[in-house]
Formats: C-alpha cells, structure tokens, sequence
C-alpha cells in the first residue's frame, strides 16, 4: 500500500508552487514530468523525487530552454546528477554563464550607444554586424549545459580519488617562473581556474593577459577573477592569430589546450613570435597511458565502446618534443607525479558516461545495470580500481 505521507497530490504542488493544474497535467502529457504515483484518473501523487525534478524543470525554463530541451537534458544526465545538490549546482553554473554572458552584451550595447553619440547616429554598419554576432553567440544554453554537467563529472572523479594532495592547478603555478614584473599571456584560459585557484600566490606587479576563443569562458574567467584587478586583463583570441606584436611576453602558457587548436604549427609559430628572446612556454598535456584502464574497462565490457577522446593524441608528450623542437632549442619534459584509488563505482561511471565519446550512447537501460555490476565486480575483487594520471608540461625556452 502507498504511504500517503510521502506523496502530495497535483493540487497540493500548484496551491505551493504557484504553477498551474493545466501545467503540471500537461507536462505529465508530454512526459516531462509524470506522478510517481497513479491511483485513479483523478488522483496523481507526486514524490520528493518528482519535486526536484520540477524544480529543475522551471529552472531550465527560466533560462530560455524549451519544454522538448528540458526533456533531453533530464534524460540524459538522470545518471550524472544522483542528488539535489549536484542538480542544483549545474544550475547555478549554467545561470552563471548566461549572466557572464549577458553582461558582456550590455557592454557591447553600451559601447555602440556611445559611438552613436559620438558619430552623431550615423549607423555604423559593421558595428550593428558585430552586435548581432555578439548576441548570437553561445545561445544554445541547452548544450551550455551539458557541458557544464559532464565537466563536473570529470572533475569529481579528479578531486575525490587523485592520490596527490597538491592539485595540478597549484602544482603547475609552481613550476612557473618566479620574478617581479613579469608579463603573462595565457591561452585558452577557460574560466581562469588556474590563477583563482592561486590567486593568494600572484605577485602584484605581474601582468597577466587571460585569453580564450569563447565568450561564455572569458567571461567566466572575468567574473571568478574580478575584472577590477589591475593584474588581469581579457582579450578574445585565436592561438593561430595573436594579435599582439613581437617580443611582448615573459611567458606564455597554454594549459591542456594544444591539441584542440586546428593549425599546432601555425599556433607554435604564434607563440614564439610574441614571446621575449628570454621567455618561456609552458605548454601541459599528457601522455597515452593517461587514464588508459578506463579504456580497458569499457573495451573489457564492449570492444566498440569508446571514453577517452583521442583528439589529445595530436599533441602529447610522444610528438609534443618535436611539434616544439623546430623553433624551440631547450625542451624539458616536466612530469606531475599522480594516479587515483577509485573505491566507488558511481563517480566513475559519471566520467565514462561525460566524455564526448560513445559511452554514454551505448550504455542505455539493461546495459548500464550490467555494465554497474561488471564494474561493482572488479571492485569487489580487488578493493579498489587503480587508475594511471600521467600529466605535465612541456617547458620550452626561446633563446636568443
């Protein structure tokens, strides 16, 4: 028999929420969101389950997804969100990033406004071209989303089972150069992660340029940063383009990003032009053995189903000497020491399931619940899954 006492009825949820009857029973139509609980024709209970999911839902609907949007994202990241907290905090990030990217659109509206004043409301053409593109640009807050969640995944998975303590983003700082004055550019910032998380370590009299091909990252990054400190400044740039002139920095960096870049070479080229005859490039990736059990665990499970996205294959530590060595004379290979003890199936399902690969397309249904027992099975047997990290750098120093 039902326990009443855990369930609420559909008016109980629209006389609390404010939503309609006609709603709910329309996304119980559409099977966004159906009642746990059918007694009657008449009579629909819903559970706490159900509430968050509603919550989630109007969350979504707030941000400017559709109903059939909505639909695909709560389908598809059911196993990476397994509680309200995580649900509620890919909500957040995702307002978060439409918020950056809001503000960058006043500014840019701001900005026309004040050369309509100054040209005396002659349209500037081009100006009202490059508005259009700005507004345009990252609008399907949909994949903004799932994005957002599967990063998550994989972050987790880092924080919680690394065996090193001294996380990369603070290792890596570390290993940077340490002198007053120095001029920073960094590539492919993404949302700034690596000087936030040493923002305390910074000398103030660096000057650091944070560049990323996305609006939505930039403006994360100036958002987590702060955009009033004086040490940072954000700038849209192409790696295959700098748009900076010769000799400008002591040292430029691009973190886990080479190998997204379409032209490596062209992208080389453009960092040694910009780098001072002293500089140093400190280019991260990792090698092919980086996390290569998961591979295996899925390949042991499904010989075509894939995790790891082989696109860092086209910069990593077995070709990253010689992508350098044509301009570059000193190369040292910098490795951070790491592995994670994984003692927990979830988190790592999470990962396999967030990958741009075929993982989460292959494990549907019934899969998935044999995949969690083949996986609860390894784990049993062995206590827990050692998984290889085998990350680093690239230190390259351009001579005279």
């Amino acid at each position: 028999m039902t326990d009443k006492s855990k369930y609420v009825t559909t008016g109980q949820i629209a006389k609390r929420t404010g939503l309609t009857l006609r709603t709910l029973r329309y996304y119980d139509q559409i099977g966004l969101l159906s009642p746990s609980q059918n007694e009657d024709a008449s009579r629909r209970l819903y559970s706490k389950q159900d509430l968050i999911k509603l919550q989630k839902i109007q969350t979504l609907k707030y941000i400017g997804l559709s109903l059939q949007e909505i639909n695909k994202i709560i389908n598809e990241n059911s196993l990476l969100e397994q509680d309200l907290r995580s649900s509620l905090a890919m909500q957040k990030e995702i307002m978060m990033q439409k918020t950056a990217h809001m503000n960058y659109v006043i500014r840019a509206i701001s900005k026309a406004i004040a050369l309509l004043d100054e040209q005396k409301d002659a349209v500037d053409w081009e100006g009202l071209e490059d508005l259009i593109h700005i507004v345009h640009t990252e609008k399907d807050w949909a994949e903004q989303y799932q994005t957002a969640c599967r990063l998550q995944a994989r972050i987790d998975l880092y924080d919680n089972f690394s065996v090193n303590k001294i996380g990369w983003h603070q290792w890596f700082f570390q290993q940077l150069r340490d002198q007053p004055d120095l001029k920073i550019l960094e590539l492919g910032c993404g949302n700034g992660t690596l000087w936030a998380r040493n923002m305390n370590q910074i000398p103030q009299s660096w000057h650091i340029t944070l560049t990323d091909l996305s609006v939505g990252m930039l403006e994360e990054a100036r958002k987590q940063l702060d955009e009033q400190d004086e040490r940072f400044k954000f700038l849209i740039v192409d790696a295959q383009a700098i748009p900076f002139h010769n000799e400008q920095f002591d040292i430029v960096i691009a973190n886990h990003m080479l190998y997204h870049v379409p032209n490596i070479p062209k992208a080389i080229s453009e960092i040694y032009r910009v780098m001072k005859s002293d500089a140093v490039f400190y280019a991260s990736t990792m090698s092919k053995g980086h996390l290569r059990e998961i591979e295996h665990m899925a390949n042991a499970f499904d010989p075509e189903m894939q995790v790891l996205d082989p696109v860092m294959e086209r910069f990593e530590f077995g070709n990253g000497y010689e992508l350098l060595a044509g301009l570059f004379s000193e190369i040292k290979l910098i490795r951070y020491v790491d592995e994670m003890i994984v003692d927990q199936i979830q988190p790592l399902l999470n990962y396999m399931t967030s990958t741009p690969m075929n993982a989460r397309n292959r494990l549907i249904g019934a899969k998935m619940d044999t995949f969690r027992s083949f996986l609860q099975n390894l784990l049993d047997r062995d206590g827990s899954i050692h998984i290889t990290k085998d990350s680093g750098f690239f230190q390259a120093k351009k001579s005279i």
